[in-house]
């Protein structure tokens, strides 16, 4: 029996709200997408509007209680992904959305750096004191309008990143560290326009990583790409990452 160690390359995943939509959770930026179709409901998930206007707070809240994103179950193509980490190989997930379906999938939350927050927790603004969803939904349902933190009686909001908030600067390094250490990159439903997330796949392809794209349209770094597949992701990606731990 051979002493040689199977090389297995760091495989680094990009997932934008297009891996979530065979799972019930709607795109955002697509062309059928929620920000096309009610741009007014873009001002619910802004900081600025949400903290100045209580009545935005209100719709905001009965928008989170109404979504079905929360009782969405992950799809094929989060399952295929955490069966290639099981599988031996090294995968780290950096996804742009806030669902949390890797995580129930199966991959473990420490391989999961999420560039945008979490919708399944709440956030006091002023303490930082968390606190589950459910339990802010809870509340709302049973009439408060706008929950306030427990706590201190702070705003309370989505532990999500709103439009006019930066980044988690230590989970953004540490995605940048990702990217540059892999030696395959896999951007997958991300329309790749949206920055600093964006920006990972051409320094993946910068330090060598093979480059590979699934989305259903045309993206800024498909010129870079080594591979761009544009069949369904939750027939795509299982096929791609099945052959990739089959080595």
């Amino acid at each position: 029996m051979s002493s040689e160690t199977t090389h297995r390359p760091l495989v680094a995943i990009l997932s934008g709200a297009g891996i979530s939509t065979d799972s019930g959770i709607p795109d955002y930026r697509g062309p059928q997408g929620l920000w096309r179709q009610d741009p007014e409901a873009e001002k619910l998930v802004t900081y600025e509007y949400y903290m100045t206007d209580p009545e935005i707070r209100r719709r905001s809240w009965q928008m989170r209680r109404d979504s079905k994103a929360l009782h969405a179950r992950p799809n094929a193509a989060h399952e295929a992904v955490a069966r290639l980490e099981r599988s031996g190989v090294p995968v780290r997930v950096i996804t742009q959305n806030v669902d949390g379906l890797h995580q129930i999938a199966g991959m473990p939350a420490r391989k999961v750096l999420e560039l945008h927050g979490t919708a399944r927790a709440v956030q006091c603004t002023h303490c930082e004191a968390r606190s589950g969803m459910d339990e802010a939904l809870e509340r709302v349902a049973a009439g408060e309008a706008d929950p306030a933190c427990r706590e201190c009686g702070g705003i309370l909001k989505s532990a999500t990143v709103m439009f006019g908030e930066s980044l988690d600067p230590e989970v953004l390094t540490e995605a940048v560290a990702v990217a540059q250490a892999c030696e395959i990159f896999i951007a997958v439903g991300t329309s790749l326009q949206v920055q600093p997330a964006a920006s990972l796949a051409g320094l993946a392809a910068e330090h060598d990583a093979r480059l590979i794209i699934v989305n259903a349209e045309p993206t800024p770094y498909d010129e870079l790409a080594d591979e761009v597949v544009r069949e369904p992701i939750s027939v795509a990606l299982p096929t791609l990452l099945d052959r990739i731990a089959a080595g």
